[in-house]
């Protein structure tokens, strides 16, 4: 795979570790909302179950935006390191002239 594929793919990668990080978000206000609804109906079973949903979404989410920052960071590096904006120039002046 050449350097500027492995960069774009890279790239699309942290694009939807960010999608997956908004999702656990969502997920989480959700559960909120339901978590809210419940103390008015009181509900043991719901109040149990969705807490420790809560906890487990809450800790996944912790992951992803500890791999996020990694991965977003070691995609910005390769990208200093093998100069892919100079790689995207030439390649965009390829296409024009080819």
């Amino acid at each position: 795979m050449d350097t500027l594929k492995k960069f774009e793919l890279m790239e699309k990668i942290v694009r939807e570790l960010g999608d997956l990080q908004h999702s656990q978000q969502a997920i989480i206000q959700k559960i909120g909302k339901i978590e809210v609804d419940n103390i008015e109906l009181g509900d043991k079973r719901l109040e149990k179950d969705l807490s420790d949903m809560h906890q487990r979404v809450a800790d996944n989410l912790d992951t992803i935006v500890s791999i996020l920052d990694y991965f977003a960071d070691k995609t910005q590096n390769f990208g200093s390191k093998n100069n892919v904006d100079a790689l995207k120039e030439q390649q965009a002046i390829n296409g024009a002239t080819g």
